[in-house]
């Protein structure tokens, strides 16, 4: 567990030269988050090239950096949160909180998707201020996801 996270930790937009740490965060955080993702799982195979070639590369993507090491990765398209891993070590610090509201603070209201199965991640977002706004089955595991939307902050201009 990090201690102290909020006196030693920033947020800044990903680099390339992260790719390595970022790959190793979203792999460990994703693998325990999505243990029903048949096959490779997270971190392998086609998904993680996916994500080197595709998400990494063209989503607007930032990390949480504590002592100079990345523990956290939000990946953002507009207004959509396309992914937020936080490393096992960090959860519970309030970086994955402090991405989000990076994230309103950019760009107010916002959207997600999560599987309904991901218990822990919903219980982040709900306690964030996110409600359900719809369902759908994610046709490439026939998993039920949820669609999720949190207000721009009153502050937001």
């Amino acid at each position: 567990m990090l201690d102290n996270v909020s006196g030693s930790t920033v947020i800044r937009r990903y680099a390339a030269a992260d790719e390595n740490a970022a790959m190793d965060v979203w792999s460990r955080a994703g693998g325990p988050a999505h243990p029903f993702i048949p096959g490779e799982g997270e971190g392998e195979g086609e998904r993680a090239r996916k994500m080197r070639e595709i998400y990494l590369v063209h989503a607007e993507n930032w990390v949480v950096e504590t002592d100079g090491r990345v523990v956290a990765l939000l990946g953002l398209l507009e207004a959509e949160i396309g992914g937020l891993f936080v490393a096992p070590e960090a959860q519970g610090t309030g970086v994955g909180r402090r991405l989000v509201e990076h994230a309103a603070a950019l760009h107010g209201s916002l959207t997600l998707e999560v599987y309904e199965k991901n218990t822990g991640a919903r219980g982040f977002y709900a306690r964030m201020g996110f409600v359900e706004e719809s369902r759908r089955v994610d046709e490439e595991y026939d998993e039920v996801m949820l669609r999720l939307t949190r207000r721009a902050p009153e502050n937001h201009a």
